[in-house]
């Protein structure tokens, strides 16, 4: 299948881009680019030994979406595309419902005007807000509690919508809980901009020296060490459940809601020790205040992804340490100066080179 790739340089999207390849799928990637490197599609490429098609394309400009669905045969749509850090979502909610909300409704548009209906979207464990029923199952009740998981989930609402009006469509809604690692060959990995949001990228740049100390926020919740817990996902176990929904897209249609996460939970504390485990490094910390609408506890029940999609987690804690920790040692600085120059985003549309 031909399969277009939005937000295709991004952390998720450029290790999906690997399997998909892999598994012999031609690839169409687009992405503006905002929070993401062109350097590590050339790195796809490279590890992959294909090329394929990348675009500079912003999903609010709706002319340039449909160059690119005119000038390729598409068959499907893997939609990672969007905004996500959920702090900078409350200081800005309202860019985040236009880019999220607003480019999710204009792939959309075009979708129907060139006849493709397959879709596997990129949604979120934040639709289910602060809540203490665990493990968390596709059935419990929605109520996201910031603007980046109310954004997940209208998405999901409006997607609802798109396949009531016509049943045709097929999509599938996948819901994240917290990708870490990096490709076992160290080529790719997530590189943030600025200060990392997230717990491991946050660790691996204090354990390489970029940065002094890690915040833990709370030490005080009724776990057992007084920490946050979460569910920890490789990132190519997670890439690897967007081929099985993709393959699940192809056979029946509707709109199908799957976890993907490993089922277990691990407090911070506990990913500290594993990731000090896996660099030989000490990761200095204090505990501050607890941030505002952040859960004790938050695990998936990933039982119907394994029942219907056939996939399961494969790769442990100790793995992901150890393959983000890698991913940081070559590339201490992440892809550095890999950043596409804004006069890639001018007009006419054109295709950019893979080549440096």
């Amino acid at each position: 299948m031909a399969i277009l790739v939005t937000g295709g340089a991004g952390y998720i999207g450029s290790h999906t881009c690997i399997e998909l390849l892999q598994k012999g799928h031609d690839i169409v990637v687009i992405d503006n680019f905002s929070n993401s490197k062109q350097e590590a599609l050339r790195r796809v490429s490279r590890i992959t030994g294909k090329t394929f098609p990348i675009y500079a394309v912003d999903l609010l400009q709706k002319r340039d979406i449909q160059k690119v669905f005119a000038a390729h045969p598409i068959d499907a749509v893997v939609h990672f595309a969007g905004l996500k850090a959920v702090g900078e979502s409350a200081l800005f909610p309202l860019r985040y419902f236009q880019n999220n909300v607003t480019g999710t409704v204009n792939l959309c548009h075009v979708m129907m005007e060139f006849n493709v209906k397959r879709l596997v979207f990129s949604s979120s464990a934040t639709v289910y807000g602060a809540t203490g029923q665990m493990p968390l199952r596709e059935d419990a009740a929605v109520h996201a509690i910031n603007p980046y998981g109310r954004t997940k989930l209208m998405i999901e609402e409006i997607l609802a919508d798109v396949y009531a009006a016509n049943p045709d469509w097929s999509i599938v809604l996948l819901r994240y809980f917290n990708p870490i690692g990096a490709h076992e060959s160290g080529e790719i990995g997530e590189d943030p901009n600025g200060v990392p949001n997230n717990l491991l990228p946050y660790m691996a740049q204090v354990a390489i020296g970029n940065r002094q100390q890690l915040s833990i926020y709370g030490g005080d919740y009724e776990t057992k060490d007084g920490t946050g817990v979460r569910d920890y996902i490789h990132v190519v176990d997670l890439a690897t459940g967007h081929l099985k929904a993709l393959e699940r897209t192809v056979h029946i249609p509707g709109v199908h809601t799957y976890n993907l996460g490993t089922g277990n939970g691990y407090s911070v504390l506990e990913m500290v020790a594993a990731f000090e485990g896996a660099s030989g490094r000490s990761i200095p910390y204090i505990i501050t205040n607890r941030r505002p609408g952040d859960a004790a506890v938050c695990y998936a029940d990933p039982r119907k992804a394994k029942q219907e999609l056939g996939w399961q987690a494969m790769r442990g804690v100790e793995r992901m340490c150890m393959d983000t920790w890698r991913w940081q040692v070559k590339n201490p600085h992440g892809y550095e100066r890999s950043r596409i120059s804004a006069k890639h985003l001018s007009h006419p549309l054109s295709e950019l080179s893979l080549q440096k």
